[in-house]
């Protein structure tokens, strides 16, 4: 396996830094937006994206974490005894403009799941979704709606957003086999 680095710290950190003002302009302002990171790396990217709202708009934003295992169509495929994370309190998100936020966009099958494990919490106004990558090959008709970056794979190649949070470095990495 050989690894390309497709996005640094400091490229990173302006594509994040892009997302937050988007997610702002699209919405109006701040008024009704609740940020949820799909575990596990879209947890502190929604984190990120909090904060980086807070600096720019001086509105502190509720962020959520989404747990989705158990709304996998793949579950048996990934392993037979699952890992499930604890379950944060989730901000109200009723009649609220939800921003899913994930680490890479692929098939849409891990976005389906979150939209299923979204509605046991409540029904939002709007669904919206935030990846740093969208790589193609979508299996179900989803599109993101704010993006850091497209990056066309191949099906055999695996992109890696790596997050300090989680493996002590800030980067998004291309690996073929």
């Amino acid at each position: 396996m050989s690894e390309r680095r497709i996005l640094d710290a400091d490229e990173l950190r302006r594509a994040l830094t892009r997302i937050a003002h988007e997610i702002v302009e699209r919405n109006g302002g701040t008024d009704g937006l609740v940020l949820v990171g799909v575990r596990s790396r879209g947890v502190p990217l929604a984190r990120r994206l909090a904060g980086l709202i807070e600096q720019h708009e001086g509105v502190s934003l509720p962020v959520g974490a989404l747990d989705i295992t158990f709304y996998r169509d793949d579950l048996t495929k990934i392993a037979h005894a699952p890992i499930v994370k604890k379950t944060q309190a989730m901000p109200e998100i009723d009649d609220q403009t939800v921003v899913l936020v994930d680490d890479v966009l692929f098939t849409g099958r891990t976005v389906r799941a979150a939209l299923d494990a979204l509605t046991d919490h409540g029904r939002p106004q709007a669904v919206r979704l935030a990846v740093v990558i969208d790589r193609g090959h979508r299996e179900l008709p989803i599109r993101p709606d704010h993006v850091g970056k497209n990056l066309p794979t191949s099906r055999e190649e695996i992109v890696h957003v790596r997050v300090v949070e989680e493996d002590g470095a800030d980067e998004v990495v291309l690996e073929r086999p």
